[in-house]
C-alpha cells in the first residue's frame, strides 16, 4: 500500500487527492474514500475530485496521442510487430470510440495505450470526454463506496479489536485471581 499516497491525502486534503488521480485515479479514490469515513474529508468532495482527477489525467495522455509526441515506430527495432501497422487499429478506433475507451476504462487494461490511441486517431475532444466521462462516473462512484464501506469497516474492526483485548485481558486477570486463590489457599486479600 503506497503510504505516501494516503498520507499526502491526508495532510494536504482535496489538493493531493487530486495530483494523486492524475497519476492513480482508482488507488487514490479509494484512499479518499477511507479518510472520508474517518471524517476526514467529504465524500461527495472525495468522489467529484476523484472524477475531475481522472478525467484531466485522461486528457494529458489524449494530448499526448493528438500532438504525435509519443513515437511508436522507434519500439519496432526492439519488438518485432511483423507486418502490423497502426493504420487498420485507427481504423477499428475511429469507427468504435465508444465501446473501445469505455471497455478500457472500465477493465483498466491497457488504458494507457487507448487513452493515446484516441488522441492519435483524432477523437473529437468532445466524444472523447463524453465516452470517458460515461465510464468514470461508475468506475469512481464504485471506488469510492468501496473505500468508504473498508473505512468503516476497518474503524469496526479496529473497535472489535479493543473489545476482544479487553475483554481477553480481564478474563485473564479474573482466571489469574482464581488461579492463585485455588493455590495458596486464600491467602490473597478478601479470601
Amino acid at each position: 500500500m503506497p503510504e505516501w499516497m494516503l498520507s499526502a491525502i491526508s495532510n494536504y486534503g482535496y489538493a493531493a487527492l487530486f495530483v494523486a488521480a492524475l497519476i492513480e485515479g482508482p488507488m487514490a479514490t479509494l484512499f479518499g474514500a477511507i479518510l472520508a469515513s474517518q471524517g476526514l474529508l467529504h465524500l461527495g468532495g472525495v468522489y467529484a475530485i476523484a472524477v475531475a482527477g481522472d478525467l484531466a489525467g485522461d486528457l494529458i495522455l489524449y494530448g499526448l496521442g493528438m500532438s504525435g509526441r509519443i513515437a511508436i515506430l522507434p519500439w519496432r527495432r526492439r519488438i518485432d510487430f511483423g507486418r502490423w501497422q497502426p493504420a487498420p487499429l485507427l481504423e477499428r478506433f475511429r469507427a468504435h470510440p465508444g465501446r473501445i475507451l469505455v471497455t478500457a476504462k472500465l477493465t483498466h487494461a491497457a488504458g494507457f495505450v487507448v487513452l493515446v490511441s484516441a488522441g492519435a486517431a483524432r477523437i473529437p475532444l468532445w466524444r472523447f470526454l463524453g465516452f470517458n466521462l460515461l465510464a468514470t462516473l461508475p468506475k469512481s462512484g464504485l471506488f469510492v463506496l468501496l473505500g468508504f464501506f473498508a473505512g468503516a469497516a476497518w474503524q469496526r474492526i479496529d473497535l472489535w479489536l479493543w473489545i476482544f483485548s479487553c475483554s481477553f485481558l480481564a478474563v485473564f486477570c479474573i482466571t489469574l485471581v482464581v488461579y492463585l486463590r485455588r493455590i495458596t489457599g486464600s491467602v490473597l486479600p478478601g479470601g
